[in-house]
């Protein structure tokens, strides 16, 4: 992957630059507050992606934790970014990504996880610090997590905030 894809010019730059973005799901955060400012209507849904992304990213790191599985170490893999953890399955950055493109793909009515999922995945491949298997479980568990935050969605019943009443005069009239 490396020699390939990765040897186009910009292309580890844009992986580094992805990579940051999803740390610890934080970029999804920021992209689903400023939904939720901008889209005051649908502030819920906006904060149960942010919730997605984040619930999505933990149960990456309980994974993890069970699996232990060590990163790529090959003499002829090069690691290009660095990483909070020396564990490799899944891939958290593609568990939370998978996650917040299926939520918010659904909200805005965008071809997110299209768009999005591939290439945080090919990223993180680029970068050296994860095997092919880890990319494709962390999207499975990402999906699995989305599901999971619709059918709760589903479930629960949508507030409304009671109208302001008006007075029923009108200044001046009788």
């Amino acid at each position: 992957m490396q020699a390939t894809v990765g040897s186009v010019p910009g292309a580890v730059t844009a992986a580094r630059a992805m990579s940051h973005f999803g740390e610890h799901a934080l970029g999804w955060v920021a992209v689903a507050g400023v939904g939720a400012v901008v889209d005051r209507s649908r502030r819920r849904q906006w904060a149960a992606a942010a919730i997605g992304a984040v619930g999505a990213h933990a149960a990456s790191i309980v994974v993890k934790r069970i699996v232990r599985r060590p990163r790529p170490d090959d003499p002829a893999v090069a690691v290009g970014v660095s990483t909070p953890s020396k564990l490799s399955f899944p891939s958290s950055h593609a568990t939370s990504t998978t996650a917040a493109a299926v939520l918010m793909g659904r909200l805005t009515g965008l071809p997110l996880p299209a768009v999005i999922v591939p290439p945080m995945l090919l990223s993180r491949l680029i970068l050296g610090v994860h095997y092919p298997t880890d990319v494709l479980a962390g999207s499975a568990l990402g999906a699995a997590s989305a599901g999971a935050v619709l059918r709760f969605e589903k479930r629960r019943p949508e507030k409304r905030r009671p109208e302001k009443r008006r007075s029923e005069k009108k200044s001046g009239e009788r």
